[in-house]
């Protein structure tokens, strides 16, 4: 009797978590099914242009800013500012940003080093004249033609944030692995972020290539060392309703390291400040959200529970084994056999993704390395168990 309890206990505790689990796959799988139709090109017509600053925050960046603010430049006009911020700099970064016409000042403070206390400082000093939209630009960004003004325009018009697509590439001569993260992450900031767009839904900031009506800027909590400022600062919005729009016509890029520290300390930062946001704010903003009915919030906290992608695929294929073993073992079909449906859902809204966002970049037969690539990373998921990165540390660029 002892005996049967515990498989009633055990199977009960099974199915919460299965359940647990499909809301994050159901998620991510509505998300990629809305933003499958192909896009229309839109005509932007520009009534008003306001005045722009670019705040570029720039920790040791002399390596490759330069070839960011050119892309900034070209599309500044007069009466526009281009603020570089040279924070905690031990190389040439300020130097170079002055030599080629950036408006530069300098920060230095190591007790409090991370972007969003660069941010703060470059804010405070716009305060002196201040534009009608600030646009955020990191150090290693590409701005594509038109980005500047697109952004501004719609970001004054709603008077809301306004997040480009920004997009990560693989650099020449990549490994298979590179350009599965590159996979990964236009999933994350283009699919996912076009399916909430076109169901009337906000998208999270993406730490580059966002724009903000001055007075949303100026009012803004970015002095900070957290690891993950952007993905904090757009629930701060949601939270006061004006939850931020994403742009897919405004584009910015950079690249992935080829130096493989420079990766692993960028996946690093991203994802375990990704999952500590998830674990720590997820259930209270939740709970706020439903309290207050506030839709916004609550479509964003829903979106940052959705674990990485790789994590996600190596969560769901583990229960996905446990169900078929268990099924083998006791010749029971439930509830073994529904830990069979969250990869399949997850599976199929892969595919559709690849489809439509990642044959550029990846072929079908190389989309097979992916669960590799998702096992690859369990030392970094572990490492976020035992010793968490929760101090901001800038990603080792390559050299020029």
């Amino acid at each position: 009797m002892n005996g049967m309890n515990a498989m009633v206990f055990f199977e009960t505790i099974f199915q919460l978590l299965l359940l647990l689990l499909s809301l994050p796959v159901l998620v991510f799988a509505t998300q990629v099914a809305i933003a499958m139709p192909a896009e229309r090109k839109k005509h932007v017509s520009v009534s008003y242009r306001p005045s722009i600053a670019v705040l570029v925050p720039a920790h040791n960046e002399a390596a490759g800013i330069v070839a960011t603010l050119r892309s900034i430049q070209a599309q500044l006009q007069i009466g526009d500012r281009l603020l570089v911020v040279a924070d905690n700099c031990t190389d040439d970064t300020a130097s170079a940003a002055l030599a080629n016409g950036a408006e530069t000042i300098e920060r230095c403070d190591p007790a409090r080093s991370g972007k969003g206390y660069a941010l703060d400082f470059g804010v405070r000093h716009l305060a002196l004249a201040p534009p009608e939209v600030v646009i955020i630009v990191d150090a290693d960004c590409l701005l594509q033609p038109g980005a500047l003004e697109l952004l501004a325009c719609r970001s004054l018009a709603a008077n809301r944030p306004i997040q480009a697509l920004y997009l990560m590439q693989s650099p020449a001569g990549a490994s298979l692995k590179t350009k599965v993260a590159e996979f990964a992450w236009s999933v994350k900031n283009w699919a996912r972020a076009l399916g909430f767009q076109r169901a009337g839904l906000p998208c999270q900031l993406m730490g580059s290539g966002m724009a903000f009506p001055w007075p949303l800027m100026e009012q803004a909590e970015l002095a900070s060392g957290h690891i993950v400022e952007d993905l904090k600062l757009g629930l701060d919005f949601a939270r006061q309703g004006q939850a931020p729009l994403f742009c897919p016509e405004a584009q910015v890029t950079s690249v992935f390291p080829v130096n493989a520290q420079g990766v692993q300390s960028q996946r690093t930062r991203w994802e375990h400040g990704h999952l500590g946001m998830m674990l720590k704010e997820g259930p209270r903003l939740l709970l706020e959200s439903l309290r207050t009915a506030n839709r916004d919030l609550f479509a964003l906290t829903v979106d940052m529970c959705v674990p990485p992608l790789a994590l996600l695929t190596l969560v769901v294929l583990i229960f996905g084994l446990v169900g078929m073993a268990l099924l083998a073992l006791t010749g029971n079909a439930l509830p073994w056999s529904l830990a069979l449906i969250n990869p399949a859902i997850l599976g199929v809204a892969v595919l559709l993704a690849w489809a439509r966002f990642g044959r550029s970049i990846l072929t079908f037969r190389n989309l097979a390395y992916a669960p590799i690539y998702a096992l690859s990373k369990i030392p970094l998921y572990l490492k976020f168990l035992v010793r968490r990165q929760v101090e901001w540390v800038r990603s080792h660029r390559d050299k020029p």
